[in-house]
């Protein structure tokens, strides 16, 4: 005679149930331990690779400055930070020069998210990139502005420009350590090394900061990139 097991009860089955949702919960809680990057609740450091919470945790140093600097301090990104000033639109609250970024003119002021942006973009895009495509790592970065009080385009009606309160970069170009020049007046519309680099720096840039903009976008970007940490998420708009 075919013996018959017992039918599992109810209680067995949601107890088995509990048990191993709580083993995967105790199995995440240490993988997301053990990588940070993708742990939302991590503390950020711009030294980590970028993970799935990275955007997110860059978009909410915006307006946050005391938490902006804290995550520089903790990546040992080097700063300056300096006092309010300004009025009205152009009124800067967030106020830092950041040091060690390559930038030339050296010490730019602007927020502590665009410093933010730029230190992960430099160490983890910028120079990976620059050693692969073209053999030598940058040493300075051409800025031709971050504070400008301003309406878009210069406008005289209009939305206000993010460089009317310093949270907004441009770039024209890069100076590597073998004295090689890149520039995206020059070089953009190239299918060499160079015009590799810059169209490879610009798309990384998009996972850093919440706008970016090329030669791609419109005639007034021809010479330069434009960077921002306006309002929406990392990567919003990428021309």
């Amino acid at each position: 005679m075919k013996r018959k097991w017992p039918k599992a009860r109810p209680f067995d089955t949601r107890l088995a149930w509990l048990l191993a949702l709580f083993a995967l919960a105790v199995a995440g809680r240490a993988w997301l331990a053990e990588n940070p990057q993708h742990n939302p609740w991590a503390p950020l450091d711009l030294r980590e690779p970028r993970g799935w919470a990275t955007g997110a945790k860059l978009a909410s140093l915006r307006g946050d400055p005391q938490e902006c600097q804290a995550v520089l301090e903790r990546s040992e990104v080097g700063f300056t930070a300096l006092p309010a000033t300004g009025e009205g639109e152009c009124r800067r609250e967030d106020r830092l020069i950041p040091a060690d970024l390559s930038l030339a003119p050296a010490d730019p002021q602007m927020t502590c998210s665009v410093a933010a942006g730029l230190a992960i973009w430099l160490d983890q895009d910028v120079q990976p990139l620059a050693r692969e495509l073209l053999g030598s790592p940058v040493a300075r970065i051409d800025q031709i502005g971050t504070y400008s009080c301003r309406r878009m385009y210069g406008s005289d009606s209009g939305r206000w420009s993010e460089h009317a309160t310093g949270n907004a970069i441009d770039i024209a170009g890069f100076v590597l350590e073998d004295g090689s020049r890149i520039s995206l007046l020059g070089d953009w519309g190239g299918d060499d090394a160079k015009a590799q680099f810059l169209r490879g720096v610009r798309d990384a840039a998009c996972d850093s900061f919440g706008t970016v903009l090329s030669p791609d976008y419109n005639a007034a970007h021809a010479d330069h990139f434009h960077f921002d940490q306006g309002r929406g998420v990392i990567g919003g708009a990428c021309r």
